[in-house]
C-alpha cells in the first residue's frame, strides 16, 4: 500500500515562515481535505512535499523512500499532482492534454500504445470525456476543462494524488462532478489529499479533515471529531452552527465574528 508520510515540514520566505513543522500522512484507501483561510500555507505545504519549494527540518518519506532521492519521473509514478493553476501553452486536443500523464512513464503524446494508450482511454472514459477526446480544450467550459485536468492527472495510474483546489470557480454542479470523481478514484484502492474551500464539500466527501491556521497544522481528524462551531471560529473567524446527523454534518453560517 502506497503511503505518503511527512514529519516536521516548515518553509521560510525570507524572514517570513509560510509553513511550521507540520506533520501528516496520506496512504490509499482515504481521501483528505486541507482546509485553511487564505495564505493559511496549504499551497507552499504541498509544494514542498513534493519537492517543488525549498524546505527545512522535514522528513518527505513515500513507501519508506525519501522523497528528494526519487527522480521527477520516479515520484510522478508513485505521486499525482494537479496544481492550482494549471495552464495550457496551446489548444491541444482533450486526449493529447490527458496523454501528458503519461509523461511519467516516458511516453510521448504521439507514441501511445498498449497500456499507455489504454491507461488513457480509460480515464477519458471515468471522466466522461469520450465524446470530447478530438475536440481542442479552448473550445471547452469551465467544468469540461476541470474533468480534462483530472483525467490527466489520474492518467498517470499513480496510487496518491495531490490536487490543489481542483474545484475552483466551478459551480455546484461542477463542483460535486469533481469531488465524485475524486471519491471513485479513492474507492478504488487510490489516495487523495485535497484543498478545499467548500466546508460543506469538504464535510461530504472526505474521510479527514486537516485544518491549517498561520502555517501550522492545528487539527487532523474526521470530520466527525474536527468540524466543530469552535473550530470554524478560531480557523475562519465566523459564527457558524454545526449538527452532525446520520447523513453528515449540517453547516450554517452566519457570518464573521
Amino acid at each position: 500500500m502506497a503511503e505518503l508520510m511527512v514529519e516536521n515540514l516548515s518553509v521560510d520566505a525570507g524572514s517570513r515562515t509560510l509553513v511550521s513543522n507540520a506533520s501528516y500522512t496520506l496512504k490509499q484507501g482515504e481521501l483528505v481535505a486541507l482546509l485553511g483561510p487564505n495564505g493559511a500555507g496549504k499551497t507552499s505545504l504541498l509544494r514542498a512535499t513534493l519537492g517543488l519549494a525549498p524546505s527545512s527540518s522535514v522528513t518527505r518519506a513515500l513507501n519508506g523512500r525519501s522523497v528528494g532521492a526519487m527522480s521527477p519521473r520516479e515520484r510522478a509514478r508513485h505521486l499525482s499532482y494537479l496544481p492550482q493553476t494549471r495552464p495550457l501553452a496551446w489548444p491541444l486536443s482533450v486526449r493529447n492534454v490527458v496523454a501528458l500523464g503519461r509523461f511519467a512513464h516516458g511516453v510521448g503524446a504521439g507514441k501511445l500504445k498498449g497500456d499507455d494508450a489504454e491507461a488513457v482511454e480509460q480515464a477519458l472514459a471515468r471522466c466522461s470525456l469520450l465524446q470530447l477526446a478530438d475536440r481542442a480544450t479552448d473550445t471547452l467550459s469551465g467544468g469540461e476543462l476541470a474533468r480534462v485536468h483530472f483525467a490527466r492527472a489520474i492518467a498517470a495510474d499513480a496510487p496518491l494524488l495531490i490536487a490543489d483546489e481542483p474545484v475552483a470557480s466551478l459551480d455546484p454542479r461542477h463542483q460535486h462532478t469533481i469531488m465524485g470523481l475524486v471519491r471513485l478514484f479513492v474507492n478504488g484502492g487510490g489516495g487523495a489529499l485535497v484543498v478545499l474551500h467548500d466546508i460543506q464539500l469538504a464535510a461530504r466527501y472526505a474521510d479527514r479533515l486537516i485544518w491549517m491556521k498561520d502555517g501550522r497544522i492545528v487539527a487532523d481528524g474526521s470530520p466527525a471529531l474536527t468540524l466543530t462551531t469552535e473550530r470554524l471560529a478560531d480557523i475562519y473567524g465566523i459564527e457558524a452552527r454545526v449538527r452532525h446527523g446520520p447523513s453528515g454534518p449540517d453547516i450554517r453560517i452566519d457570518g464573521p465574528i
